[in-house]
């Protein structure tokens, strides 16, 4: 029996993407759980398991080529007997397999159908009584920004072929409410031409990958939303340096690393209890402060294909040391392939650690509709005025970026001060 092997649903609101690596080839006995694909999405890179065991007979997709979720990607020829077939448990229904032959042939770029009831509740944008409406002609990351920005994308007018709804029309929909000048996208209407390099010497052009891009898009949106200021302050952790090196093993042993990152993690989640406008989002088409009662810090993580930002969840409640190996154990996944979509949402707060490259200060980026991020430098050994005569100190300097629409200076002082401060006392209680 030849089974299709389907790239399933990843991810809320994750529709499509890009086949990034092809990890089989004909002839080839699979298990359930092996990869087939790395499937590169707008939040991660996942790797599409076969779902059965069998042997792949044919290998529909090629690197490069982009994919919807339900797609098929290869065919495999069950090995097990019809009936024992049967019983073994798929790991995600595939509720494509009913569908009429037409419908399964239908071209890609027909008009869209009404959704179903299962996308109805995967838009997660609708409301009762507008299911029987069509849905709008925008992609994931459209409807993504039109959610976080409390738009009714249908209410949006379409630039792009067929009224396709891009990030720019949701944005001039969003400025014209608001009576300001609408801005543009990456590569989007009103960017300036480049010139032709090529004039002035040699030049080399490399396709910009999905991270970057999404990175590149992220940040634009970020910085022409959010007015930022950023305040700069000092820790000394000279003592830290002490505790970090004193209890290093027992983190280990429990599978963690100590770091300072770590400790950071729980100070932050502290700190965003002790002033919850840090923790809060602004939603200007609705006139409202929206505070979050859960603390979920994202860290930026360097990797080979870019920068990816995997989430703590509920960090205030959690040890320094559950912390510690929480941090290495997303870190790793992230720079291996392995972290899911989902582990890469929610953040309500983010720290980014330049500390083990170098650097002095530097003025993060918000991670909007995030208020605040916390940038991290390399600690320096500097002398310092204590008991009446000058001592060599370990000081870390921070860096506080916040939304000023949300936050006021006097608040961003407090709340380094804060972090400082705890930085500066004894952290066997948090252990």
């Amino acid at each position: 029996m030849i089974k299709d092997i389907k790239i399933p649903e990843i991810s809320e609101n994750v529709t499509s993407g890009t086949v990034v690596a092809i990890l089989v080839k004909v002839g080839d006995r699979v298990g359930a759980d092996d990869p087939v694909i790395e499937f590169e999405t707008e939040k991660a890179v996942v790797e599409i398991p076969a779902q059965v065991e069998g042997k792949i007979v044919e290998i529909l997709v090629r690197e490069g080529d982009q994919k919807n979720v339900g797609d098929v990607i290869a065919k495999v020829e069950i090995v097990e007997a019809e009936g024992q077939a049967r019983a073994a448990p798929a790991p995600t229904p595939e509720p494509d397999e009913a569908k009429p032959a037409a419908e399964e042939e239908a071209p890609k770029d027909a008009a869209p159908r009404p959704p179903t009831a299962p996308e109805a509740k995967a838009e997660g944008a609708q409301t009762e009584g507008e299911d029987q409406r069509a849905p709008a002609p925008a992609g994931p990351a459209s409807r993504r920004l039109a959610r976080e920005l409390g738009v009714d994308i249908r209410q949006v007018q379409g630039s792009g072929p067929g009224g396709r709804i891009n990030e720019a029309d949701i944005k001039a929909h969003v400025k014209a409410a608001q009576g300001r000048p609408a801005v543009s996208v990456p590569g989007g209407a009103g960017m300036p031409r480049l010139p032709d390099f090529s004039r002035w010497g040699p030049i080399e052009m490399e396709e910009i990958g999905t991270v970057r891009r999404i990175t590149a898009e992220g940040t634009t949106t970020s910085w022409q939303i959010i007015p930022h200021v950023t305040q700069f302050d000092e820790a000394d952790i000279t003592a830290l340096e002490a505790f970090l090196q004193k209890n290093a093993a027992k983190v280990e042993k429990a599978g963690g690393k100590l770091t300072v990152t770590a400790v950071l993690m729980k100070v932050c989640a502290l700190a965003l209890l002790k002033f919850p406008r840090f923790n809060a989002s602004l939603d200007l088409a609705g006139k409202k402060l929206i505070y979050k009662r859960y603390v979920h810090i994202g860290m930026m993580v360097d990797t080979s294909r870019g920068l990816l930002v995997p989430v703590i969840r509920d960090a205030d409640a959690k040890s320094i040391t559950a912390l510690a190996v929480e941090i290495v154990d997303l870190a790793g996944r992230a720079r291996n392939k392995k972290i899911k979509p989902d582990e890469m949402e929610g953040a309500t707060f983010s720290i980014s650690n330049q500390g083990g490259i170098g650097g002095v200060g530097f003025t993060p980026v918000i991670l909007w509709p995030q208020a605040a991020i916390l940038g991290v430098s390399r600690s320096a050994t500097a002398a310092r005025f204590v008991d009446g005569a000058f001592v060599p100190r370990a000081i870390l300097p921070l860096s506080l970026s916040y939304d000023h629409r949300i936050v006021d200076g006097a608040d961003a002082a407090r709340f380094m001060r804060f972090v400082c401060e705890s930085l500066e006392q004894p952290f066997e209680l948090h252990l």
